[in-house]
């Protein structure tokens, strides 16, 4: 069951994805509404089947790639409809519908077996600790492309170029509104992601912090953010330089989310 409802979820995403693009191409509001509404039914059915998987395996199916990419993309779904809803960024949605489909192609291709969870796993912190982390990370990951999205209208204002596609994108002042929020929400989350991780390991391992490569990242994109968020608010940035430093926290989080888990190791090897 958890398999089909999954591939009807990808089967959602993709016409969300096809209709977008057609959007894209004619500039015709029916299009967009109707991926808007298609992704929202995607996104139902995708939270229903991670519940099933929840109930079936009798954990917060949140504990390797497979989960991992398939709960990250549900939560990017969640802050896209959010946004879409609040600020009514259409034409985001031509980007993240696409990038969401192929998250989940991608999270396809991993082992999908519920298996008995690693008694280090076997926690009630588990899944406040990770629904915050990946709460977090969906909110950046959101505020990437909206920081993409602002460089390309800036540019395009100052070269004349592409008039036709810039005069469908929100203004540089509501693009640098949005990824503030981005920040004043993402960060919150990924703070408590942070702390509930450490008492976790606290109990697990006997440390608070034991610099595990995931720990260390954690850290460096938790202090690309706080930077981010105090010169914003002490020194006023704002702009490209907020844009800039959302693009190179992003980063850090891929290096964090699958970098170390596909490559370092470490205590989060489990992963």
């Amino acid at each position: 069951m958890n398999v089909i409802l999954f591939n009807l979820s990808l089967f959602f995403y993709l016409l969300s994805t096809a209709s977008y693009m057609i959007f894209l191409v004619v500039n015709k509001a029916l299009f967009e509404k109707v991926g808007y509404y298609v992704l929202f039914s995607g996104f139902c059915i995708h939270l229903i089947s991670i519940f099933w998987r929840y109930f079936h395996a009798g954990y917060t199916p949140i504990t390797n790639i497979y989960e991992s990419l398939s709960f990250l993309s549900l939560c990017v779904t969640a802050f896209f409809l959010y946004l879409r809803r609040i600020y009514r960024i259409e034409i985001l949605g031509c980007i993240i519908t696409p990038v969401i489909f192929l998250m989940l192609v991608w999270a396809f291709s991993f082992p999908s077996d519920i298996k008995p969870l690693p008694p280090i796993l076997d926690s009630y912190w588990l899944p406040i600790h990770t629904v915050f982390s990946f709460s977090g990370n969906a909110i950046f990951f959101i505020g990437f492309f909206i920081s993409l999205i602002y460089l390309f209208v800036e540019r395009g204002i100052k070269k004349k170029r592409f008039p036709s596609i810039s005069a469908r994108l929100p203004s540089l002042e509501t693009l640098d509104l949005i990824n503030y929020r981005c920040m004043s929400y993402g960060f919150p989350f990924l703070t408590v992601g942070i702390i509930t991780g450490s008492i976790w390991a606290s109990t697990a391992w006997g440390s608070y912090w034991s610099w595990d490569p995931k720990e260390t990242w954690s850290l460096i994109v938790w202090i690309t953010y706080a930077i981010l968020i105090h010169n914003r608010l002490t020194i006023g940035w704002r702009g490209k330089k907020t844009a800039y430093m959302m693009i190179i926290g992003f980063f850090f989080i891929l290096i964090t989310f699958l970098g170390v888990n596909l490559l370092a190791g470490g205590l989060h090897s489990y992963l």
